[in-house]
């Protein structure tokens, strides 16, 4: 399977083939028993094997690291604990901090060489890190020539990279900040404290999403999500494992993918962060359970998990294996389900629950992400029409709980035009961006262009008029009726009617201009004849 293949391909690429995913690779190292603390309540030891680095054995389990350094420095200074005789304390806090970054150093030189032996968990230790590590840009200055980096140093430095990052990360976790000269961590807390200070108005309709895409660089969908689940007190209340959950978000994260102009984790952030601002509405707050609030937030952060950048037709008719695979039906949001439930058994996030209860969550998020299909768009409408007629939507009963978050999620999934102008218009040129990429392929493989697709025909302004015709406003409607009265609906109904006339108006300037340029080449033909000599 191509899609399959290139997702799980670098993985299995880095695994070290003389061990299994289950082996057993701590022999080695343990950490002395006069440092051993009670047993976190949180961050408990995990299913998966860790990595081991020379005599250095990292653990998953991210408080016990600094534990294991210092019993390596021990073994290193041949000597017991605390200062020799003769030295005075500043001395040897001055010799174990040399030491301490001595050893980071040397532990980081060797993963860039490719010693640092990998199983299964340590692929995911490198490639599901952190949002906010130290990033000491010296190490950059040793192969860099002509500003452009050998694709053997790029690895090397990835990899470094990726080893302070995670030294970094438990030292904060310990409560203890590094104190290295030249170190980047003033700077860390500065863009912290910026993003903190939006999560603080995340509940707001003018979110910018995408400077705090720049602010957590990068991994907004995970801070978001994080927080979101916090403030909703879900870790406590599913007795969530931190390092489980983060595992599972860092997959889903790096799952969408980053090329993609429009669908891609930014996207799902964006969707996540109007799914909020839906679910405060008060017409919901009162009524929705912990489980409604949990999947109704899982299922837009992974709504479109894994998407290929191109759209079902084109999977159908290139023979794609996920349209044979899912009869043609659903296809893209089908996938994305089972993409997510496998992440979930992969990471264990719900493992401690009982096993009815996880195949009914399953189900209820696949339900969720296959209401995004836009296909079904007629149908999903044509019920909540029909139930807002008849008054009969009843949110106390589990099934009218669920087709409502169902309706949430379809809003949140289109409602862009429902934006800010300068937010709007990014988004409306991000998609049809990725509609213009699939043109070009459908037209360099001789195959019939999709509509929306041809960048010479179908112009933005022409295609968010459209979108929000057919698509935005019929749906828009019947929620500002359900949600009555609701300023946030009220406030997304005149973005929506702003928005639709900037397009308009943008629309009939470029008509006047091709119109022109016409005129100007009819002109141009009758003026010329042809010329006589006198």
């Amino acid at each position: 399977m191509p899609v399959l293949g290139g997702l799980w391909a670098q993985d299995l690429g880095l695994r070290d083939p003389g061990q299994g995913v289950g082996a057993d690779v701590t022999a080695g190292v343990t950490p002395n028993e006069e440092d051993e603390g009670p047993p976190s309540p949180v961050w408990g030891p995990l299913g998966s094997s860790p990595v081991t680095c020379g005599a250095l054995s990292l653990a998953l389990e991210l408080p016990a690291l600094l534990r294991q350094l210092r019993a390596a420095w021990r073994a290193c200074r041949g000597g017991p604990r605390g200062p020799e005789q003769g030295q005075t304390p500043g001395a040897w806090r001055v010799e174990v901090e040399e030491l301490e970054q001595d050893t980071e150093e040397k532990s980081a030189q060797r993963a860039a060489d490719g010693i640092l032996a990998r199983g299964h968990a340590g692929v995911l230790l490198a490639e599901r890190r952190g949002s906010h590590p130290l990033i000491d840009l010296r190490i950059l200055n040793t192969n860099v020539q002509q500003g452009e980096l050998e694709a053997g140093s790029r690895r090397s430095v990835k990899r470094q990279l990726s080893f302070q990052r995670y030294c970094h990360a438990s030292r904060l976790l310990r409560g203890q900040v590094p104190r290295a000269p030249g170190s980047l961590h003033l700077l860390d807390h500065h863009y912290l404290g910026q993003a903190t200070h939006m999560l603080s108005k995340v509940g707001t309709w003018n979110f910018d999403i995408f400077l705090f895409e720049r602010l957590t660089n990068g991994y907004s969908l995970v801070t978001l999500m994080c927080h979101l689940l916090n403030v909703y007190g879900l870790i406590q209340h599913f007795h969530l494992d931190m390092v489980k959950l983060l595992r599972f978000l860092g997959m889903v994260q790096d799952d969408y993918h980053s090329h993609n102009p429009y669908h891609n984790a930014l996207h799902a952030a964006d969707v996540t962060q109007a799914m909020y601002c839906y679910l405060k509405e008060s017409k919901l707050a009162e009524l929705l359970n912990p489980t409604d609030v949990f999947l109704g937030l899982l299922a837009a952060a992974a709504h479109d998990v894994d998407h290929p950048g191109v759209n079902q037709p084109f999977l159908i008719k290139t023979g794609h294996h996920l349209a044979s695979l899912y009869q043609n039906t659903s296809v893209l949001e089908s996938h994305h389900w089972r993409s997510t439930v496998g992440m979930l058994r992969e990471s264990g996030l719900l493992s401690h629950l009982p096993l009815s209860m996880r195949q009914d969550m399953e189900q209820q998020l696949g339900s969720l992400i296959l209401a995004t299909d836009i296909s079904r768009q007629n149908e999903f409408l044509s019920t909540f029409r029909e139930h807002l007629n008849h008054q009969s939507l009843d949110l106390h009963q589990a099934p009218h709980r669920h087709f409502i978050l169902q309706i949430a999620l379809k809003c949140a999934d289109v409602c862009n035009p429902c934006r800010e102008w300068n937010l709007s218009r990014q988004w409306s040129e991000r998609v049809c961006e990725e509609f213009y990429r699939q043109g070009d392929i459908e037209k360099k493989f001789a195959l019939e262009v999709s509509p929306l697709c041809n960048q010479q025909e179908d112009s933005v302004p022409s295609i968010q008029i459209g979108f929000i015709s057919h698509i935005v406003e019929p749906l828009f409607e019947e929620w500002c009726r359900f949600t009555e009265p609701s300023p946030l609906s009220h406030t997304m109904m005149d973005l929506l009617q702003q928005n639709k006339t900037f397009w308009m108006g943008r629309a009939h300037v470029k008509e006047e201009e091709e119109e022109e340029e016409e005129e100007e080449e009819d002109g141009g033909g009758e003026n010329r004849g042809p010329v006589v000599n006198p």
